[in-house]
């Protein structure tokens, strides 16, 4: 029977928790966090990114539930953390830089001129509001994304991308 799952050539045919030990070894040092207030559907969007750039872990802040469906399965092969607040979270968080991924702040700077240690989580919003103000001051560090057309923003799911490829170019690559 041909496996019909959305894997490389390496891992097809492997039982899900074989998939999760071969990753599990060459994992990178990116960890990806986002606070889920408003049950948002890119959630789903952003676990499947992280899947692609084979990040250490994902961490849930706040609602616990998120649509599945846009993760397409890669969540089996991910470690996802929950934390019911912002503190539990950044419990988790010592010695890594906190990176803040918010385009309508002050403080935020451009993404392309970010220079990143290999010790660091993404932090992304819910799509319609954001970050909240206490993860941001929570945050070593806010960037937002150049944008050159007429809107303001990319959507949370295609900016969790972004700056997922930027870390790795300069870490990883």
């Amino acid at each position: 029977m041909e496996d019909s799952r959305n894997l490389i050539d390496e891992y097809k045919g492997l039982e899900n928790e074989q998939v999760f030990d071969a990753l599990e070894k060459k994992r990178t040092p990116l960890e990806i966090a986002i606070e889920n207030v408003e049950h948002d559907f890119n959630i789903g969007s952003i676990v499947r990114t992280a899947n692609s750039f084979n990040v250490a872990k994902v961490h849930i802040i706040g609602k616990k539930k998120y649509n599945r469906r846009g993760a397409m399965c890669t969540d089996k092969y991910l470690k996802i953390e929950h934390h019911p607040n912002i503190e539990d979270f950044l419990k988790t968080q010592k010695n890594r830089e906190l990176i803040a991924i918010e385009n309508n702040i002050s403080r935020a700077k451009p993404l392309s001129k970010k220079q990143f240690k290999s010790e660091t989580t993404l932090i992304f919003g819910s799509e319609n509001n954001g970050i909240t103000d206490e993860l941001l001051g929570a945050a070593h560090d806010v960037r937002f994304i150049e944008s050159f057309g007429s809107t303001r923003s990319v959507n949370v799911g295609v900016a969790a991308g972004i700056a997922m490829y930027e870390y790795a170019r300069q870490v990883i690559l």
